[in-house]
């Protein structure tokens, strides 16, 4: 409950592009996304999407399957709203990623930029891997980005987990096999660097 109140006060008092991680396009998400090869008829989940821009590109690279879960319903207002009647396409959720039921083997692809790291608690962690392994079907893709080595120790008032691709590969377990790991450098929207450490990894069949 404090966590949703926490986010739900970020996106009431401050505008999509005064937030820290906004870009005005996830390019290397999107690419990451492409890369899957699974086409635009896969079903994708964009956790704590909230009101990032992904969706919008997603939906203009013709992606027809699209799910954003965020805890904040009010971000998840304001990309509906920013996205007019392609709204209408995309399944929105507000809920905990450590709680929502999920339905079994139903994602292609789940794509999280900026949750995991928040998980500071072993007992998160492991809760938010069996998400994605009740939710994920046997061959699909998960594309986890969070804060590398370099990037900052907090993030909107909250302590924050930082990782190297290693060790973010590592907290999913042998379920998953690491295709490729990059590192991003975001600029924040006043100028600042961060580093992003995202890992590309696909469930076992």
């Amino acid at each position: 409950m404090q966590s949703k109140l926490h986010w739900e006060q970020v996106y009431t008092t401050k505008a999509a592009d005064a937030l820290s991680w906004y870009a005005p396009h996830l390019d290397a998400s999107l690419q990451y996304i492409q890369a899957t090869q699974l086409g635009t008829q896969a079903a994708i989940v964009d956790i704590g999407g909230g009101e990032a821009t992904l969706v919008d590109d997603l939906l203009e690279a013709g992606y027809r399957q699209l799910t954003v879960l965020d805890i904040s319903a009010k971000a998840l207002e304001v990309a509906a709203q920013r996205l007019g009647e392609s709204a209408a396409g995309v399944q929105w959720i507000a809920a905990d990623v450590l709680e929502h039921d999920f339905a079994a083997k139903s994602v292609d692809i789940w794509h999280d930029r900026a949750v995991f790291h928040f998980l500071t608690e072993t007992w998160q962690r492991q809760a938010y891997v069996a998400q994605v392994l009740q939710a994920l079907k046997p061959g699909g893709f998960a594309i986890v980005g969070t804060f590398g080595p370099n990037g900052p120790q907090q993030c909107s008032g909250l302590p924050v987990m930082r990782y190297a691709p290693e060790a973010l590969h590592g907290a999913f377990g042998e379920s998953f096999h690491l295709v490729r790991h990059s590192i991003d450098m975001h600029t924040t929207p006043w100028g600042s660097p961060q580093e992003f450490v995202y890992c590309f990894c696909r469930r076992h069949t």
